[in-house]
């Protein structure tokens, strides 16, 4: 579906902070809220999703409650310019990566990737750096997040099996 130009009002705004706050709100209790009938904000969170504003809704999840009990960020150094089309085709073929996005700064890419244990972690770090454009990766394990409520602080696939 592509992205349609539509106006995004206060009320748009509203309508928005109240789902990412919580996406089971109602539309009843969110036009009560911000003063409009529930179809109204029906109607507008409709739109919203045609226009390409809200792209989904999710459940965040523990992640050791999925299987998974080791968390990185890797930075992938490139040989040469790595066009971000070929490092997306990478990081699609590894269900363990949860994000990715090309990165200023001394690397080309960052990674935040999700393992069931150590080992795991280091099979996927071995697969990736298989790929004959990366130089290199630097890793950094998370201990523990600071910001618990945070979408990065969930998982929202279960791990593999072992």
């Amino acid at each position: 579906m592509r992205p349609v130009s539509a106006p995004f009002d206060d009320l748009d705004r509203k309508i928005v902070t109240a789902l990412m706050a919580n996406a089971r709100t109602s539309f009843a209790e969110i036009g009560a809220a911000i003063g409009l009938s529930a179809t109204a904000v029906k109607r507008r969170a409709d739109r919203l999703r045609e226009t390409g504003v809200i792209t989904g809704f999710t459940a965040t999840v523990k992640p050791a409650a999925l299987g998974w009990r080791t968390e990185a960020y890797v930075e992938v150094y490139c040989e040469g310019a790595a066009p971000p089309r070929r490092l997306a085709e990478v990081v699609r073929n590894h269900p363990e990566i949860t994000a990715a996005m090309t990165v200023t700064g001394g690397a080309d890419a960052l990674l935040h990737v999700r393992a069931r244990d150590v080992e795991h972690f280091e099979e996927v770090l071995e697969r990736i750096r298989v790929e004959p454009f990366i130089r290199k990766t630097v890793s950094f394990m998370v201990l523990s997040h600071l910001l618990p409520e945070s979408p990065e602080a969930g998982a929202n696939q279960p791990a593999p099996e072992a």
